[in-house]
């Protein structure tokens, strides 16, 4: 390929909006978000001393794998790190969904093994936010990761690679660990 073609191919992958952005960064966007979950669940039981139930856990078995596979994803250009990542992220969806449901008392508690009842309840925020509970964050930190992952599988355009993409992904790694050790620091 000589320069010329080089540059219209470059011209014509471009980023043209904010759908074609987030394509570029789908892998990113998943490892920010699994990355904010992981720091925030080690945050919520080593910093405060939460407890996590036994539910917890699952989600914790199915969430941490993801930071290393996402990392390693993005390090090797691997563009169908989605076959690795959808599976753990649909499995966190559907134990979050029903670990928040239980929380919510939307149904009824289920028995645990921990110390900790699985429909125990950390955070109690009164008002508008009262929706916000630990299963929740868990929830929504899983559908970003799939919903990244089937704009990674579905789309036409390759997501960001190279030097870039790697100096990118070692900035999100240690910028949230940074950000979470520093607040692990001040409580």
């Amino acid at each position: 390929m000589n320069r010329a073609q080089s540059l219209d191919s470059a011209i014509t992958t471009a980023p043209a909006g904010i759908l074609d952005w987030l394509t570029l960064s789908c892998r990113h966007i998943a490892l920010l978000a699994a990355m904010i979950a992981t720091a925030g669940s080690l945050f919520f039981s080593e910093v405060l001393r939460w407890i996590p139930c036994e539910l917890c856990w699952y989600q914790r078995i199915l969430m941490y794998p993801l930071t290393v596979i996402l990392f390693v994803g993005i390090w090797r250009d691997d563009r169908k790190v989605y076959l690795y990542v959808l599976p753990l992220a649909l499995a966190g969806i559907a134990v979050s969904l029903y670990h928040y449901l239980m929380v919510m008392l939307i149904i009824p508690p289920a028995p645990c093994a921990g110390a900790v009842p699985c429909a125990f309840d950390y955070i109690n925020i009164p008002g508008v936010l009262s929706f916000l509970k630990i299963p929740f964050l868990a929830l929504v930190a899983f559908i970003i990761i799939s919903v990244m992952m089937a704009n990674l599988a579905l789309a036409d355009l390759p997501p960001a690679h190279g030097r870039v993409a790697r100096i990118v992904a070692v900035a999100i790694v240690m910028v949230t660990s940074a950000i979470f050790v520093g607040l692990g620091m001040m409580i």
